[in-house]
């Protein structure tokens, strides 16, 4: 069945901003004003806060580096993780689809940190969503919406990584419920109202009971897959502002499906193009050692090499300055 087509409702969130610029302050409150007479629900939109992530998901490769669809399965398994993620039949959820799961978990937060009730539904609204995202406000930003959405309910994964102090046997996937409500108008378009959402148990504890959220940078969602992918490695794992990884291994965590030339290729690219916020990348080949074959047969090997991640300056102060700022006990 194909997606419906719906085009920009007035009941859409009235506060429009990019990533890089803040919200002004309303005399009335963010929530308040997306409530107009004959609204159906409470929309947790528009978010007033800076997006964040939970921490799995941005150390391991749960979301296909494509933006077309992709059929194949995935799978991750190193050190004591593993993760295997099953397509629907519309493929499987991609790093483009995780915006929408990204700004779930930042309403959530938002949640948490004010103290109020949280549960597993979610409703926003499409324009607050492509808003935050940098998404253009077109027809066919609705439209990918829709196949978003379906791809994030219809993905099915499993994964031994425990949330929330509990483990979970069997597939689950992102959204549990997934549904975009409409109105129709004098001739017959739809105007889509809102989206109502159910966020899968696994995620819901992981950012409800153990808290690891970290935020993301504001030109995250300019960078192409690969980049994105970095940078939340990066965000997740370099400690003490240096992650050193051996490059095969780096792949792996990345998610890349290609072999290992070209992602040798694509991260001498990335290093010199020096593009990733707040890190800066390179790549460190060891001429005394070899890279294994891969399928290359008895042909030469290149040179087996390192990726060198280093939090830039500025970005390495702020954290130290949240660090110390944040209440404890």
């Amino acid at each position: 069945m194909p997606s419906p087509k719906f085009v920009l409702s007035s009941m859409n969130s009235p506060m429009t901003r990019t990533p890089s610029v803040a919200p002004k302050k309303e005399a009335v409150s963010p929530r308040a004003a997306t409530r107009t007479q004959g609204d159906l629900f409470h929309l947790d939109s528009p978010l007033t806060s800076e997006i964040r992530g939970e921490r799995s998901l941005m150390a391991f490769p749960f979301f296909a580096l494509s933006k077309t669809a992709w059929m194949k399965a995935l799978t991750y398994h190193h050190a004591n993780v593993s993760i295997e993620v099953r397509p629907s039949a519309k493929g499987v959820a991609t790093i483009y689809d995780k915006e929408i799961v990204l700004y779930i978990a930042s309403l959530m937060a938002g949640k948490i940190e004010r103290g109020e009730e949280v549960e597993q539904d979610f409703v926003f609204t499409a324009h607050d969503l492509f808003s935050v995202t940098g998404a253009n406000h077109s027809a066919r930003s609705y439209q990918r919406l829709s196949e978003a959405l379906e791809r994030l309910q219809g993905t099915q994964i499993k994964t031994n990584i425990e949330a929330g102090g509990e483990g979970e046997e069997g597939f689950f996937s992102w959204l549990s419920e997934a549904r975009l409500h409409y109105t129709k108008t004098r001739t017959g378009e739809r105007r889509l109202k809102a989206v109502k959402v159910r966020l899968c148990d696994w995620l819901h504890r992981a950012i409800l009971r153990d808290q690891q959220v970290l935020a993301y940078a504001s030109a995250y969602f300019q960078l192409g897959p690969v980049e994105r992918r970095i940078y939340e490695v990066a965000r997740a794992g370099a400690e003490n502002g240096r992650l050193e990884i051996d490059l095969a291994a780096f792949r792996l965590q990345i998610g890349y499906q290609n072999p290992l030339a070209n992602f040798r290729a694509a991260m001498k690219a990335i290093a010199q193009a020096d593009a990733i916020p707040d890190y800066s990348v390179a790549l460190v080949e060891d001429t005394g050692s070899e890279e294994p074959a891969e399928g290359r047969g008895r042909g030469r090997r290149a040179p087996s090499a390192r990726v060198i991640v280093t939090e830039r300056p500025a970005a390495l102060a702020k954290a130290v300055g949240e660090d110390a700022n944040r209440p404890t006990g």
